[in-house]
């Protein structure tokens, strides 16, 4: 039966019969050690699979060199984008990132961060959950001193730094497009209200649709979850009205490929009958027929830039929190799904 018990440094004090104190300088390399003593712990250390704790030197130190991410999901290419660019940012100034995911779950979302308290992280760099209201956790996080981070989705209310791009802007950009392609009835399935950046695209969407004198009808306006099982849901319905769109902005490219889906289904010519516009510029969105046009969201950008804006506060002797939002403007990918022939 095997030992499932930790060695620990007590233990290879014990079969060199030196004191654990010793033990500890000579893993630590201490000049007050010999090279023989040093030679030997580091020996018994291997022979006995010796691992340091590191939450342990956490504690003693006050630092880990660890930094907490957290996404809504990880099978996005613009999240793992993000969580690349954070790591190799991070990896030089000798931090490593603890990744963890929430799924879009609230409650999922507060484990993580209490994992990622009790694990003694130095900072959080973090993208809120869909279902994310209650901002108390994010708020414990603040109250410890420990610097957040918010990108793509977060909230003003905490007053903490935040990276992302004009999702106001975007929506306009989308529309004036759409416009250009002689569209008139323009719908958009879009993320929940509640979230930031969902709100800010479809008072985007809503702004651009008065700009261009556009009808501005309910049954056109679609929030969601934005999965593709909900994109071919919302493109059902929306295929059932009367009054049919000529065009659909979706805000996620997941939503997108779903709405696209229904719609090869039903033989609808795209974009002839319905033009398309998804949101994040996923790979596949160049790789289905017809290629889906596509907001890049410069995922690479905003994983640096969350590292740096971490290693401006991880510098500073006393940490403060301050609304320091660095917002990019984003570009729109035009693919065969909404451009003229």
């Amino acid at each position: 039966m095997t030992n499932k018990k930790k060695t620990t440094i007590k233990d290879i004090a014990n079969v060199l019969n030196i004191s654990a104190a010793a033990v500890s300088k000579a893993l630590h390399n201490d000049s007050r050690i010999s090279e023989k003593t040093k030679k030997a712990v580091k020996q018994v250390a291997k022979n006995l699979n010796y691992q340091p704790n590191h939450l342990a030197s956490a504690l003693r130190k006050g630092k880990s060199n660890l930094v907490g991410v957290i996404v809504p999901r990880t099978n996005s290419n613009f999240f793992s984008s993000v969580i690349q660019n954070i790591e190799e940012e991070l990896n030089k100034e000798g931090y490593n990132i603890i990744i963890t995911q929430s799924n879009e779950s609230y409650k999922k979302e507060c484990n993580n961060i209490d994992t990622l308290l009790f694990t003694q992280v130095d900072g959080i760099i973090a993208s809120m959950a869909n279902e994310t209201v209650n901002l108390e956790y994010y708020e414990k996080i603040k109250s410890k001193g420990i610097p957040l981070i918010l990108f793509d989705r977060g909230e003003n209310d905490l007053n903490v730094d935040y990276i992302g791009i004009n999702d106001y802007d975007s929506s306009h950009m989308i529309v004036d497009h759409l416009v250009q392609q002689n569209r008139k009835r323009i719908a958009h399935i879009g993320g929940y209200k509640h979230t930031r950046i969902f709100n800010n695209r479809i008072r985007g969407y809503v702004d651009a649709l008065k700009k261009h004198n556009l009808p501005q009808d309910n049954d056109l306006l679609i929030e969601s979850s934005l999965t593709t099982e909900d994109g071919r849901a919302k493109m059902i319905q929306l295929l059932k009205l009367k009054d049919k769109p000529d065009a659909i902005y979706v805000a996620g490219d997941y939503a997108a490929l779903g709405a696209l889906q229904v719609l090869n289904e039903q033989n609808i010519k795209v974009p002839e009958e319905i033009a398309l516009v998804g949101f994040g510029n996923e790979p596949f969105t160049a790789m289905v027929t017809p290629t889906i046009s596509s907001v890049n969201q410069h995922s690479a950008e905003i994983g640096r830039l969350a590292a740096t804006t971490f290693l401006e506060h991880a510098k500073k002797e006393v940490i403060t929190q301050s609304l320091n939002k660095k917002i990019l403007n984003a570009d729109l990918i035009v693919r065969d799904s909404s451009k003229k022939n």
